[in-house]
């Protein structure tokens, strides 16, 4: 299946130019994405309430197991932006290699910076820099008992 939403680098940047040169608001969360649950949609479709484009940074398969152990993902990196691709509040989807978003934040400048509200503001990797450049960060609150660790170990019992 071809994901029209999963961007490289270079494409990512040009269409986030073209949309703000549209006045669009441009949007960023990130995450694994690892066995998308009801919490995940959640947090999309809030998300995207927040603004006009809605940019996804999808963790690697390899920077997922730096961060969560050889077991994870679930699910590689084609798949994930590939069930990410399907939800419309969606606008686009890049894969970063790197343990965190920064880079990434910091090449595509979003207006708005959005995270669950597990994190505080000062903690999300990137907020500093979109808060110095004129851009906001925005916490989502969580449906409770949604996690895709909590989900894997339930099944592993």
């Amino acid at each position: 299946m071809s994901n029209s939403k999963l961007f490289n680098t270079i494409d990512l940047l040009n269409k986030i130019a073209e949309e703000k040169s549209n006045n669009k608001t441009i949007g960023f969360t990130n995450g694994c994405f690892d066995l998308l649950h009801k919490g995940h949609f959640f947090l999309l479709h809030e998300a995207k309430k927040k603004c006009d484009f809605l940019v996804v940074g999808l963790n690697s398969d390899s920077s997922i197991k730096s961060l969560k152990g050889p077991k994870r993902p679930v699910e590689n990196q084609i798949l994930r932006s590939n069930k990410l691709s399907e939800i419309e509040d969606v606008n686009a989807i890049s894969i970063f290699d790197s343990l965190t978003p920064e880079e990434m934040i910091k090449k595509i400048k979003p207006d708005i910076l959005i995270k669950g509200n597990d994190y505080r503001r000062e903690e999300i990797v990137g907020s500093k820099y979109v808060i110095e450049n004129g851009g906001s960060v925005e916490l989502v609150e969580l449906l409770p008992g949604f996690s895709t660790t909590k989900i894997i170990q339930e099944n592993l019992k």
